[in-house]
C-alpha cells in the first residue's frame, strides 16, 4: 500500500496491480478497497492495465480533512493521476461514476477515458425521492446519528426494513457505521441527481454502461450521461444488474480503451 498527499494535505491510500495503461477505480457509496466490488474489477483488468485501487477520503486507510467538498475528492483523484504518471483512465461505479464524471471535467486531458457504470442520475420526476433522502441524511448526520444515516441509505437503495434489521445484528454494521459520514460525500457528488452541467466539459471519450437486467430507471442515468458528454456512447452489459460481475465488465472496458 502507498499514499499520495492531496492538495489539502490529506493522505490518500492506494495500491497498484497489473501492467499497461493507467486505470483508476472509483468506488461508490459505502465501498472502499476491501469492501465492495473494485478488488474483483482490478483482478479482471490487471492483465491489460496498471490498475490503481484507492480508498476515498474518510474510508479504509485514507485520511480525511474537514470541511468536506466535492472539490477535495476531485483533488484526490488529481493527485492519484499524477502518481500514475500524469494521465489515466477513470472507471467509476454508481455514485463513484458521478464523482469520476466531475473529476474528468475538471482534470481535462489528464483523464484519457471515462467509464461510468450505472451512475444513479435520475429524470426530473424521480428527483423528489433523492431530495428527501438528502434531507433525511443531513438531519441524521447533523445529530451524529450514524445508525439513522445508514438506515436512510439502505432504505433509499431499496433494502426492506427486515433486511436493515438483519444487518444491524451483524458484525458488519459496526464497520458500516465507521464510514457512514462519507454518505454525505456521495450525496454531494450526486448533486440534485440530474446530469451535472460539468458533463458537457468532459473532453475524454466516455463509455456509459448499465446492466441489461437493471431496472430502466437505473439505466436512464447511463444513457443520459452518454448523450450529455461531447464524446460518449452507451452500452448494456448483458445479463448483469447493479452488482456487475467483473468478468462481464472487463471485455467492454478493454475494448473501449484499446
Amino acid at each position: 500500500m502507498s499514499h499520495v498527499t492531496s492538495a489539502d494535505g490529506t493522505a490518500i491510500a492506494f495500491e497498484t496491480t497489473g501492467t499497461g495503461p493507467a486505470l483508476i477505480l472509483v468506488d461508490g457509496a459505502m465501498c472502499f478497497r476491501d469492501a465492495g466490488p473494485m478488488r474483483g474489477v482490478a483482478a479482471a483488468l490487471a492483465d491489460r492495465f496498471t490498475v490503481h485501487l484507492y480508498d476515498r477520503r474518510g474510508r479504509g486507510a485514507s485520511g480525511d480533512t474537514l470541511p468536506f467538498s466535492v472539490d477535495r475528492e476531485v483533488e484526490d483523484l488529481g493527485a492519484l493521476v499524477d502518481a500514475a504518471g500524469g494521465s489515466a483512465a477513470l472507471l467509476g461505479m454508481s455514485s463513484g461514476a458521478a464523482l469520476a464524471t466531475r473529476a474528468a471535467a475538471r482534470l481535462g486531458a489528464a483523464v484519457t477515458h471515462l467509464i461510468a457504470y450505472e451512475p444513479p442520475f435520475m429524470p426530473e420526476p424521480a428527483r423528489a425521492g433523492a431530495a428527501a433522502y438528502t434531507v433525511a441524511l443531513a438531519e441524521a448526520l447533523g445529530h451524529g446519528d450514524l445508525d439513522a444515516a445508514l438506515a436512510a441509505f439502505f432504505t433509499r437503495v431499496g433494502m426492506p426494513p427486515a433486511g436493515i434489521e438483519a444487518m444491524r445484528a451483524s458484525p458488519a454494521w459496526a464497520d458500516n457505521l465507521a464510514i457512514a459520514p462519507t454518505l454525505a460525500y456521495d450525496d454531494a457528488a450526486m448533486g440534485d441527481s440530474s446530469i451535472p452541467a460539468a458533463a458537457g466539459e468532459v473532453t475524454a471519450p466516455v463509455l456509459a454502461l448499465a446492466g441489461s437486467t437493471t431496472p430502466e430507471f437505473l439505466q436512464w442515468g447511463a444513457r443520459s450521461l452518454a448523450g450529455a458528454v461531447p464524446n460518449g456512447r452507451f452500452a448494456l452489459v448483458e445479463g448483469q444488474g447493479h452488482a456487475v460481475d467483473p468478468t462481464a465488465l472487463a471485455p467492454l472496458v478493454v475494448g473501449f480503451v484499446a
